[in-house]
C-alpha cells in the first residue's frame, strides 16, 4: 500500500515507512493492522527522529468513525463487516447466491483446517501464490517471492494472527491470515488457486473469518479497502459495507504544510473524474495481460477474473 518506497525506519518500536520523491510522507508499515493509541507521544518523537519525512499521516481505529483527535483528516473507506452472530450474518446479511456458493464448497469437498505457520504451510502458500503473475489485472506483488521471504512476511503479528487453510484432499486451494485487534479483525490475506475457483473456497474461507469474529466477540471483520469495481462487489455480495475512518495528516516541517494547504498529499487518481477512472483501469488491465501473455508467462491469461 506504500507507493514509491524510498527508506523504512523505527520510532518508538513501530516501524515506519517513508515514500515519495518531492513529499517525503511517513505512514505505520502495517497501518491497517495496529493504531497509535497516543499519536501527540508519538509525533513528539517521530520529529525528534531522522527520518526526513515532511507529513505523517495515520488512520483512526476500526470501528472508531467518529474524529477524536485534533489534526486535519479526509476520510478513507475501508470494506467492513458488522459482526454480531454467525446466524444473522448467513441470514440477514448475504444473498441466497452467497450462501450456495458456501455450501457449494462443502459439497466439492472442501474443508478448512486452521493451520501453523510451518515449512510444509510456507511451501503451500509458495505454489498458490505462484500460479500466475497477474491478480485482479495487476502483477502479483507475491509472485516468484522465494521462501525465506514469504517465511519472513507473513510471520507478522504472529502471536494475535490465525492460519486457516482450504484443502481438496491434502492439496491447500486457498488460505487466509487473519489478524485479530482490540475492536477488529483484518484478513490480512487471502487468496485461493484459480484453478479450482470453481470449488467455492474463498467464500467457504470468508464465512469461517465472520464465524471465527462471532465466536471472539469482535464486531468488525476488515477485508481491504473499499472498492466500487472487481473485487468489491464480491466483497459486498459478502456483507462488507463501505466503512469511512478518519485518516488523519499532520506536517512535520514547511515542506509538508505547504504541500497540504496546496492539496499535493493526494494522489493524482483521486483527481481523476470516476468514468475517466474506471477507463484507465480497464485499459491497465487490458495491457497487463497482454504483456505478460506476449512475454511467453501464458499462466497469467486466468488471473484476470474475480474470487468466486
Amino acid at each position: 500500500m506504500i507507493q514509491d518506497l524510498s527508506h523504512s525506519a523505527v520510532i518508538d518500536g513501530r516501524q515506519l515507512a517513508v515514500s515519495g520523491r518531492f513529499l517525503k510522507t511517513a505512514r505505520m508499515h502495517n497501518e491497517y493492522y495496529e493504531c497509535l493509541d497516543d499519536p501527540e507521544c508519538f509525533l513528539q518523537k517521530l520529529r525528534a527522529s531522522r527520518t526526513n519525512a515532511d507529513l505523517f499521516t495515520f488512520l483512526q481505529e476500526i470501528g472508531d468513525q467518529t474524529p477524536k483527535y485534533p489534526f486535519y483528516y479526509e476520510p478513507e473507506s475501508l470494506a467492513v463487516l458488522p459482526v454480531s452472530t454467525y446466524e444473522h450474518w448467513w441470514k440477514k446479511q448475504i444473498n441466497d447466491k452467497t450462501r450456495n456458493m458456501i455450501r457449494k464448497a462443502g459439497k466439492s469437498g472442501v474443508e478448512l483446517r486452521e493451520c501453523a505457520l510451518d515449512d510444509t504451510f510456507v511451501r503451500a502458500i509458495m505454489e498458490i501464490y505462484n500460479e500466475c503473475p497477474l491478480r485482479q489485472g495487476k502483477p502479483f506483488k507475491h509472485y516468484g517471492k522465494d521462501f525465506p521471504t514469504l517465511q519472513r512476511d507473513h510471520a507478522t503479528f504472529l502471536e494475535r494472527s490465525q492460519f486457516i487453510g482450504a484443502f481438496h484432499g491434502e492439496e491447500m486451494i486457498g488460505f487466509i491470515k487473519l489478524v485479530h485487534g482490540k475492536n477488529a479483525s483484518s484478513l490480512m490475506q487471502i487468496i485461493s488457486k484459480i484453478a479450482w475457483r470453481d470449488k467455492a473456497s474463498t467464500n467457504a474461507l470468508i464465512a469461517r473469518a465472520v464465524e471465527v469474529c462471532a465466536e471472539r466477540g469482535i464486531a468488525h471483520l476488515h477485508y481491504g479497502i473499499w472498492s466500487r469495481r472487481g473485487i468489491g462487489e464480491f466483497k459486498k455480495h459478502h456483507g462488507f459495507l463501505q466503512h469511512d475512518l478518519p485518516r488523519y495528516y499532520v506536517p512535520l516541517n514547511f515542506h509538508g504544510w505547504l504541500a497540504l494547504k496546496l492539496l499535493l498529499h493526494r494522489e493524482l487518481a483521486t483527481h481523476i473524474p470516476e468514468g475517466m477512472h474506471d477507463r484507465l483501469v480497464a485499459l491497465r488491465n487490458r495491457w497487463n495481460q497482454f504483456r505478460y501473455e506476449n512475454s511467453g508467462n501464458q499462466r497469467g491469461s486466468g488471473s484476470m477474473g474475480k474470487a468466486s
